[in-house]
């Protein structure tokens, strides 16, 4: 497997002499087998060891082989514990996930903390197999058929054009110990059932099914790629990108063929999974939504508009300004000024008479019914009917904030003033207010 494995480095990672990496080890077959191979060709490791506090004695004793490895082969050792039964239970997540994320999230933080460049995982051409097959009985598109990429920002594959076979027959040829996870032969999970019971028989069917697997998703990540740049250029065409979060345009998409797989491509990333809900938001009302874990999709008008979930909080909040208060930071950032003269007015800057202001003054969110007298105009104007004059969004809307006096509006802050408050010739004390 050395020559192999060298000519498939030289070929995929043409730049990996150069640099340092992270070998994730877990003591089992696979990993310990890339470790061997790396250090005899030659490359600048360390070894990274997770102990997942999940198989009690056994997970102790996983952990001492790797540091006996590492010793062996006098390379840096570096292990971390986990409790991941209750981190699992915190987050609400399968033990699987749990483990995923604490290794990930480790391995990224060593990284960083020794300055190596890469991360290698010893994922192979089965797991491949199993990812793939996985993906397709979950829907989840072109991309989960794709499987394991060899290369992403920080982490490296080199064993993914390699079948279990192979790196066995290798490591008994070369007479290598390694650990057995008992947890590997229980079928009580989806991988290791299609391991042990779905793809033996499946190779026994079809005897190039690995060759036939890498070809084909040589043929579907290439595919992956023009669909990526398919749709860059209609992210150029239909979204826009607002203080608020991102617009896309219904009228436009509309002249696109394939749309609900266009929505998929520009929406998936961002969490959404109802993509039966979303279609439906394309010809609902305005104001219906769609929500991931961390987004909403607002329908406004002819558009959709998506915005972090984080953006639209606090929207019932309210704060109270007692008399010679002269500051706040939230829910908006606002300073009071007495002073004796008026300045420079725009839309972050007003001036009122404060003889006609009732402390304390009420910093809320605009309700249903609202109404202020707009400075320069003669008249009461619904607070909704000038949102609709001044072409506000949905999600625009729900930004704004007024400085109220009693039931009286004094400003829509950042964008018009009310006339009743307004300094005259008779006005004594003048109040300035402005946005942070």
């Amino acid at each position: 497997m050395i020559k192999p494995l060298n000519k498939h480095i030289t070929n995929t990672f043409p730049n990996l002499k150069d640099k340092k990496i992270i070998v994730a080890c877990s003591g089992g077959l696979d990993s310990t087998v890339l470790t061997r191979l790396l250090k005899q060709l030659g490359f600048t490791i360390c070894i990274a060891h997770c102990n997942f506090s999940l198989r009690g004695e056994a997970s102790d004793g996983d952990a001492a082989f790797v540091e006996n490895l590492a010793t062996e082969l006098d390379i840096p050792f570096y292990k971390t514990v986990f409790d991941t039964k209750a981190f699992a239970n915190d987050h609400k997540l399968s033990t699987q996930m749990a483990a995923r994320e604490l290794r990930y999230q480790w391995f990224k933080e060593l990284r960083t903390q020794i300055k190596f460049d890469l991360i290698a995982t010893a994922h192979h051409a089965d797991d491949m197999l199993e990812t793939v097959l996985i993906n397709l009985s979950r829907g989840t598109g072109i991309r989960g058929l794709t499987g394991i990429p060899e290369l992403t920002e920080t982490i490296i594959r080199p064993l993914l054009p390699f079948s279990r076979t192979e790196i066995l027959n290798f490591a008994k040829k070369s007479e290598f110990y390694w650990r057995e996870d008992a947890s590997n032969a229980s079928t009580d999970y989806l991988r290791n059932d299609l391991r042990h019971n779905v793809i033996p028989a499946y190779k026994n069917a079809s005897k190039n099914v690995l060759k036939g697997l890498h070809n084909t998703v040589s043929h579907l990540q290439a595919t992956e790629q023009l669909v990526g740049d398919y749709i860059v250029l209609l992210y150029n065409l239909l979204v826009k990108e607002t203080s608020e979060g991102y617009e896309i345009d219904l009228i436009k998409l509309a002249d696109i063929p394939n749309q609900s797989a266009v929505l998929y491509e520009l929406l998936s990333p961002f969490g959404f999974t109802a993509w039966d809900d979303i279609i439906n938001l394309t010809n609902a009302q305005s104001g219906k939504m769609v929500f991931s874990e961390s987004h909403r999709l607002l329908k406004d008008r002819k558009k959709l508009i998506l915005t972090l979930q984080d953006s639209i909080e606090g929207i019932s909040e309210e704060k109270k300004i007692k008399k010679n208060e002269r500051q706040i930071v939230n829910p908006v950032p606002l300073t009071l000024i007495p002073t004796d003269k008026m300045g420079y007015v725009d839309s972050s800057v007003i001036y009122v008479d404060e003889a006609l202001i009732e402390y304390p003054l009420i910093v809320r969110k605009w309700r249903e019914g609202d109404t202020f007298k707009p400075f320069g105009l003669k008249g009461n104007k619904k607070i909704s009917k000038f949102f609709k004059d001044e072409k506000l969004s949905l999600a625009a809307k729900e930004k704004i904030w007024l400085l109220c006096s009693d039931t009286k509006i004094v400003w829509v802050i950042g964008m018009r003033a009310d006339d009743r408050f307004k300094v005259t010739e008779n006005t004594t004390k003048i109040l300035k207010i402005t946005t942070n």
